[in-house]
Order: structure tokens, then sequence, then C-alpha cells
């Protein structure tokens, strides 16, 4: 970080001033930005709250971060974000390719306000081939292991398990578990079906197995025209030493490899691996999609939707370098530089529009390999490009259809309560539901809606404790006084809010109760709207009961307000349903053996315990077996194998 010297600019000896239209900004921040050296280096603007609003780089810093100081923004967005810094961070860099990737990194780690984001939590699924003597093959996502073979990566899990049926189909790998393979006495169904040669019981030789194996590694690597010339003449080596029965093995082979690749389109001439990349900007979002082509086979598409785009286009108006370049240019250049730092690259990237020069260079040192970028692309790849487009376009369509329609089920909802928040998109409703089997392991569960859908991170679960088994009333008030009571005691600088809305799944007992609780902390009751089960507890007949003595609502079967309401009630109901049976496996197989693991979160712990059946299933399972499952690493998997010894 740079040091504070002098509140000038050595370049004009004049001062730096702040925007006219905006507040001054400190001294001390004028200084810092006045001392900056002309080296290329990475920029963090800071609010008030030391909120991080925005990451740069540059190849001169002072010449860069001095433009936001001294140029005029008006009401733009820029002058917007400009008035809000209060401090500045900065970190100088060998080159613009380091600036380049440290960038990224921040904005993917930090996720500031004003930059265009990526987000992307999976991460992406291979194709596994175990190194035994009977090699398994296998979906998996995480880590890598040398140990192992891995192919891919692929855009989705359906484009590995696809590519998994089309192996087994052709070459009739195992893809069981070492625990079901190693304790066979029969062939299972896949060896009826003729799906797998069954090496579990020894109807296959390990030297032939090894041979499909490595037929079935040249088809994933692209050598499938090779594959073929190399399987009819091992065809003909058979027929010619009168082993017809291995011949005709080899003749199905190649009969059915053939008939999958013509059924399947992906026979290609090129056989390098490629990613294709469009982008389609419409209505203020956006949209990057990728397709995968690997050894000339179409993978599949994976559409990205970025955040921030409004806001990120307007900082690349300060540099004089960034006039004239489109907003796709700069979505597509935001996509690439944050895609290609954690996601494997191939050699050949196909995409529309061009990409600076500083951005591929910098990647192909990354990388450590030469990247070839093709922008006119011809033939075969021009096909790709132009279905990546159309796909994007399909695919931003149908998000701000979506969107549009998500939009218009909160307007409905704020209509049907006759509501008027400030802003339609910070509406917020929280929902409360109870869920437990005859009074045993009672859980209460908070979902939340705001911005038009479901916010998963802010769900919370609550264990209910101290009242009678099987009391919903009794637990309902526990978990409203211990949410709500956080709030009336919180500071006025807390990020704790009341939502708009408090729907009770229940009727009048439920809400009486929710609304002693609310009279108690002194809070608005008329937010209080319990969601009663209609005649015959049939879907859509649900109505509407307030606590604020309004009668009863019914808004109709076919609502777009009774839809949202129904969504939020069931997504409640779902998440008390599932931490109850969570918390009721733990009791009754000892799963807090699980929680005493570090780096065993709930998420990891339950799939454990859902993928080998309870505690003692995990047990005794091998290391490979747990670093099958999904969030599971080798390392972890030999960690827990260790503690549960």
């Amino acid at each position: 970080m740079t040091d504070p010297t002098v509140p000038s600019d050595p370049a004009s000896d004049q001062p730096l001033q702040s925007d006219a239209e905006t507040p001054a900004h400190s001294a001390e921040l004028l200084a810092q930005v006045a001392a900056l050296p002309a080296l290329p280096g990475v920029y963090r603007y800071f609010d008030a709250q030391d909120q991080l609003l925005y990451v740069g780089k540059a190849k001169n810093l002072k010449k860069r971060v001095s433009n936001y100081f001294q140029k005029q923004h008006g009401g733009t967005r820029i002058g917007h974000m400009v008035s809000k810094i209060v401090r500045l961070q900065t970190t100088v860099v060998r080159s613009e390719a380091e600036a380049l990737l440290l960038e990224n990194n921040l904005i993917k780690t930090q996720n500031p306000r004003y930059n265009i984001l990526f987000r992307d939590d999976k991460s992406y699924p291979y194709l596994k081939l175990s190194r035994q003597p009977y090699p398994r093959m296998v979906y998996y996502r995480g880590a890598v292991d040398r140990r192992h073979d891995y192919f891919g990566p692929y855009p989705s899990a359906w484009a590995v398990k696809e590519t998994i049926q089309l192996m087994q189909k052709v070459f009739r790998l195992r893809t069981c578990e070492d625990s079901v393979y190693n304790n066979r006495s029969r062939p299972c169904l896949l060896y009826q079906i003729k799906r797998c040669t069954a090496p579990c019981v020894g109807h296959i030789s390990q030297d032939a197995y090894r041979a499909d194996v490595e037929k079935a590694q040249a088809f994933l690597r692209g050598e499938t025209q090779q594959l073929l010339k190399s399987m009819e003449k091992q065809m003909l080596a058979h027929a010619d030493a009168l082993a017809f029965e291995e011949a005709a093995q080899v003749r199905n082979q190649i009969s059915a490899l053939s008939k999958v690749l013509h059924q399947q389109s992906i026979e290609s001439v090129d056989e390098t691996d490629v990613d294709v990349l469009a982008v389609k900007v419409q209505g203020g979002r956006a949209c990057v999609n990728l397709a995968m082509i690997r050894g000339g086979r179409h993978l599949g598409d994976r559409a990205y939707f970025p955040s921030h785009v409004d806001d990120a286009v307007a900082m690349g108006d300060v540099s004089d370098g960034d006039v004239g370049v489109s907003v796709e240019e700069r979505v597509l250049a935001a996509f690439v530089a944050q895609h290609y730092i954690e996601a494997p690259a191939p050699r050949v990237v196909v995409c529309s529009p061009s990409l600076p020069k500083a951005l591929t260079d910098g990647l192909s040192a990354h990388v450590g390999f030469k990247l070839h970028w093709v922008y006119q692309p011809k033939s075969e790849r021009k096909i790709w490009l132009e279905m990546a487009q159309r796909n994007a376009e399909i695919a931003l369509a149908r998000l701000l259809s979506e969107e549009g329609s998500q939009q218009a089920r909160t307007r409905a909802l704020v209509d049907a309560l006759d509501l008027a928040p400030d802003d339609l998109a910070s509406f917020r409703v929280e929902c409360f539901d109870i869920s437990h089997t005859a009074g045993e392991a009672t859980q209460a569960s908070c979902v939340v809606f705001h911005h038009h859908k479901m916010q998963s991170s802010e769900y919370r679960r609550y264990n209910i404790e101290g009242i009678t088994g099987g009391d919903d009333y009794a637990a309902m008030r526990q978990v409203l006084t211990r949410r709500y009571s956080k709030i009336v005691e919180a500071d006025s600088d807390s990020k704790l809010q009341m939502p708009d809305v408090v729907l009770i799944d229940g009727g009048k007992g439920q809400i009486s109760t929710a609304k002693a609780v609310f009279e108690s902390l002194s809070l608005d009751v008329s937010r209080l709207v319990g969601v009663e089960k209609g005649e015959g507890r049939k879907v859509g007949l649900e109505e509407l009961v307030f606590a604020d003595g309004r009668p009863k609502a019914y808004l109709g079967h076919d609502s777009a307000a009774l839809m949202l309401v129904a969504q939020i009630r069931d997504e409640a109901h779902r998440f008390a349903i599932t931490g109850m049976r969570a918390a009721r496996a733990k009791v009754r197989t000892g799963g807090s053996q699980l929680e005493t693991i570090p780096g065993v979160g709930p998420k990891r712990r339950a799939a454990l315990l859902q993928r080998f059946g309870g505690v003692r299933g995990v047990a005794s399972a091998s290391v490979e077996d747990l670093a099958s499952v999904d969030g599971v690493s080798v390392e972890m998997a030999t960690t827990i194998y260790n503690a549960l010894r």
C-alpha cells in the first residue's frame, strides 16, 4: 500500500479536487491519491462503513486513480460511487498481467458493489477412472487427485452422467462402489442387461478389462477415428486367428460405438479441445454462454449471469482506454478474467467480441501455455459460435421472463395485503413453521423472501427446548421471541431489520400466539399474517388470517399472490422438516460422532449419513468410498476415516 506524502498532483502542481457536485473528500485521501506511483497495480475503494465499493487495475496507478477525483462526473453512477469513497488501498505489482490476476481474485473473493461479478458456487464435474486392477468409472466433483484419471471438466452433472451411460453401453466398465464390488457373489442386473462385464465375479480377465479401459480412455480423449480403426484391426486379427468369439465381441463394440456416435451427433473433424464463448446483453442484464468442445464432442452449454452490470459499465468511462468499448466486450472480458483464474482452460477459445491483448497475454502467462483466441471462426467453429450465441439469447430471454414473472408475483402480494413498500425489490417476507415427530426433535424454521426470490443464505433453524412435546403454540412463541427480541434490542447501526410481512403457517391459534409475542415486544401486529388451510386442506383454498382484526382473505386458487404465499409457506415447511429429520437421525444413529470431526459441517454430515445409511456405515467405509461423496476431498476422507477408527 502506498503512503500519503504531498496533497497535490506533481504532474500539474494543482491540488486534487473532488467532484464539484459531491461532498469533498478528506485531505488525507487526496494526499494519498497525489502520492501514488506511476506503476502498474490494483486499487480498492471503501465507503464510510468500510464496505468495498470497487476494485480496479491500472498500468499507471497515479493516472488512473487521479482521473476519478479530478474529473466531473455529475449525477452519473460513477459520480455516486466516487462520492462514497472515504478510503483507498493500492497494491503495486510488477506487470499489468499480475494486476489483472490480482484484480479478479479480489473481485471473486470480496464481491465489490460496482464490479461485474460472476458467481459460480459449484465446481465443474469430472468423469473419474480409478487406478485399480479393475478400474471404476464414476461421476466426480472436487479436487483432482494424481492417483486416478480424470476426464473433463464437463459443463453439468447431466453431461457427465450421459457420458457414463454411453460408456456403459459400449465398453461395459463397472460403476459400483468398492464396498459393493468386493462383496458380490453373483453378477448384478447391469451384467444381465449388458452394461457391465461383471469383473466382480471373474467373468472377464484383468487383461481384457484393461483393454476396454484403454479404449474408453481413447474415446474420452476424443480419439474416436483412431479408436475405430484400431478396433477394426483387432477384430480382423482375431478373425485371422480363428478366435471368432473374440472377434464378434469387438465387432459388437464397434457397432455400438458407431451407433452412439451417430445418435449423439458428436462426430467432428476438429478434435481439439475448445471453449466457445458468446455474450448477450439486454434489459440491463447480461448472459455469457460457455459451450465446451472436448475431443470434437460438444459436451454441453453453461449459462452465466453476472451481477452489477449497469454499475460496473459506468466505471469504465473514467479511463481513456475504455472509450468506445462496448458493454458486451466489458462483460466478456470480466467473465474470461474471473473464469480462467480457477477453471482449467483449453488451448483454443472461440469468442465474440474480441478481447484486450493485455488480458489474453496475462491469462496465457497464468495457465502456463499459449492460449489461442479465435474471433472470426470459420467452418465448424463458426457453427459452434452461432449455436452459443443462440443459446445465450435463449437463456437471457428466459431469465428476463422469469424475473418479470417474479416481480409480478411480488406486486400481486403487495397489492393483496394493501401494502406500499418504498422499493418493491426490498419487500421482505419471513415465514415460520414448526416440525416434529410426536414431540421428538422439535425444530422451528425461518425462511426469507426478498428481491423477488427466496434467500437461502438467510434461512435459520431453531432447536426448540423446554416445552411440552407437541405444543406447537409454545414452540411458535419461543421462536418468535428469540427472533425478534434481538431486533428490538439492536441499536440503530445494526443490520437486523423487521420484515414487511411475517407469515405464520397456521390459523387463528397460531396467529393469536404470534400476536401476543409481538404485543409484548411492542411490534406492529399488522405485519402478522397466518396461512390457514382451506376446506379439506386442499391446495389453492388457503385463506389469509390477519392479527390486526381484518377479516380473512381468500385470494383465489389461480392468484399470483397466493402462488407466492404457497411457495414461501412450502419452503418453510420443507426447511423445518429437513432440520427435524437431521436432528432425529443424529439422536438415533449417533451422528454426533461426526460433529466432532473438524471440517465436517451440516452439509457434509448429511451427505455422508445419506450415502452410507448412518454413522456405522460411514465408519465401515474406505477412504476411497468416503471421497466419492460430493464435497469430500481425499484429505477430508482420510481425516474422517481415522477419526472413526
